[in-house]
């Protein structure tokens, strides 16, 4: 069993359940796949929304974003307005790293409690959802890998009707993450998301048929 470590001096936390990370580019559809996997049973850990909450104003997350980033971040009730640091970090490399060296370790921890939660609820799967899963060197945290893939067009399309995102600025998105075909050298499972919602809710179940039953269904 890979082990969860949540610091580099921390022993590591074996857990007795299995782990399948869920992966893949803004606006990919990895939500929606884990939306069917809740339907098949397996609760979800979205580790976006877990590193939202590990800044909550007062957290030490917190704290050191402040200090790096400054007090113009703040909305008029002295919480970090994402927009505003979105606009920072997506627009530098350098920011964007001295973000996730905060944001990283904060949102792993939230994770990993929630694990062990949901293991000691008695499940014996549970998902994590994390856009920056490979990045963030996640890899020991999961026993398996999926990578949600669908075309540039339809992710343009997507963002663009979801979340009233111009192309421009979805493209900006999609170029300061790891691009599909890295993520893909990672994956146990490809799930390319460029069908119907009918095809990717049978791609699901198939793979989650396939996983729990102890074996992996080939990549279609």
């Amino acid at each position: 069993r890979r082990g969860l470590r949540q610091h580099d001096s921390a022993p590591i936390i074996v857990l007795t359940m299995r782990v399948l990370g869920v992966t893949g580019t803004i606006g990919s559809g990895k939500s929606t796949v884990c939306r069917m996997l809740a339907e098949q049973g397996c609760p979800v850990i979205d580790a976006d929304r877990e590193a939202h909450r590990s800044y909550g104003k007062g957290t030490l997350a917190y704290r050191e974003i402040v200090a790096a980033f400054g007090e113009d971040i703040l909305d008029s009730k002295g919480r970090i307005d994402r927009a505003t640091l979105g606009g920072i970090v997506f627009g530098s490399p350098e920011a964007r790293s001295r973000l996730n060296a905060i944001t990283h370790p904060a949102t792993r921890r939230r994770v990993e409690r929630a694990l062990r939660r949901l293991e000691a609820a008695g499940h014996p799967w549970a998902a994590v959802e994390a856009t920056l899963l490979i990045e963030a060197e996640w890899l020991d945290m999961v026993n398996h890998l999926w990578v949600v893939a669908a075309p540039d067009r339809s992710v343009v399309s997507r963002l663009h009707r979801d979340r009233g995102q111009d192309e421009d600025r979805v493209r900006s998105r999609m170029a300061a993450q790891m691009p599909p075909g890295r993520m893909m050298e990672h994956a146990d499972d490809i799930i390319y998301n460029d069908g119907s919602l009918e095809d990717l809710h049978a791609r699901v179940a198939t793979l989650w048929a396939a996983l729990t039953r102890g074996a992996t269904a080939p990549n279609a």
